[in-house]
């Protein structure tokens, strides 16, 4: 039975040090849709039912991660982000040793750890960058035994009942194939797409209240000419664009125009400017 203290816990005698949750502003614009669908993984129809894992699926920049944490937050849950990437080992995962005072080891949980026994949300952001050796740990996680269990520690931890947890994959070249029984584990896929035309102003007026609508405009068209020709620019890199402009336009005195256009091709290179000339 694990005891818990000011951001520590106790297990099976050993004192474990957890993360805190992660805060930020993100406010989820448009696609209400795919909101009721993660929740819908993550709701428990009877007491002896248990939360699906969900895979956010989609090309970076698509709000997979804001999402995700818009979520949580919107069922009162704290969350925990945990980037994974091609070097992620199972101990990173779960719990590493640290060195302390006077050399003794402390015991560090990761973000995962810490929505476990906290009954958080664990965010593990772009997971087909990681290997199979480090998805095996979380096996026992992801299906009806609901623990995972700490070699360098030597404890099992067991999931609170509140926990949920989700990742994210882009589709991009740069990531592994998951074998068949980790895919299997991580269901239903959600697949985050572009959003439309007026969703898009949505997003970057949210973010960029301070903006005239002239360069939103200009940055919109952009990204839905992009869409339809198969490019994989995303509202990300659309605020970039707008969010560089506006610092030209107070720096240089240059139009929305004109600064839309130097943005353009100085944030996504030559190409991106081809294709509005």
């Amino acid at each position: 039975m694990a005891k818990a203290a000011t951001h520590s816990i106790t297990l099976e005698g050993v004192e474990i040090h957890l993360a805190h949750p992660d805060e930020f502003e993100v406010h989820w614009v448009g696609q209400e849709e795919l909101m009721k669908q993660l929740k819908a993984a993550w709701l428990l129809v009877d007491k002896t039912d248990l939360p699906l894992n969900p895979r956010l699926v989609g090309n970076p920049g698509v709000g997979k991660t804001s999402l995700a944490y818009a979520t949580a937050k919107a069922l009162r849950l704290k969350a925990y982000l945990f980037q994974a990437t091609m070097d992620t080992r199972p101990e990173d995962l779960i719990i590493t040793p640290v060195i302390g005072e006077k050399q003794r080891i402390r015991y560090v949980a990761s973000p995962l750890v810490s929505a476990m026994v906290t009954g958080g949300v664990c965010i593990l952001d772009e997971g087909n960058r990681m290997g199979e050796k480090s998805w095996a740990s979380l096996a026992p996680l992801l299906d009806s035994r609901r623990y995972v269990e700490s070699i360098i520690a030597g404890v099992k931890i067991k999931a609170h009942p509140d926990f949920r947890f989700c990742t994210t994959m882009n589709q991009d070249a740069s990531t592994f194939d998951l074998p068949e029984y980790i895919q299997s584990r991580l269901q239903p896929q959600i697949y985050v797409d572009f959003p439309d035309e007026e969703e898009e102003m949505r997003i970057l007026r949210d973010n960029l209240p301070f903006s005239p609508d002239e360069l939103l405009k200009y940055v919109v068209d952009f990204l839905q000419q992009a869409h339809h020709s198969g490019e994989r620019h995303t509202v990300r890199d659309g605020i970039n664009v707008a969010r560089y402009a506006l610092k030209l336009m107070a720096v240089q005195k240059q139009n929305s125009l004109l600064a839309y256009k130097t943005s353009l091709k100085m944030v996504l290179g030559e190409e991106a400017i081809r294709e509005v000339d």
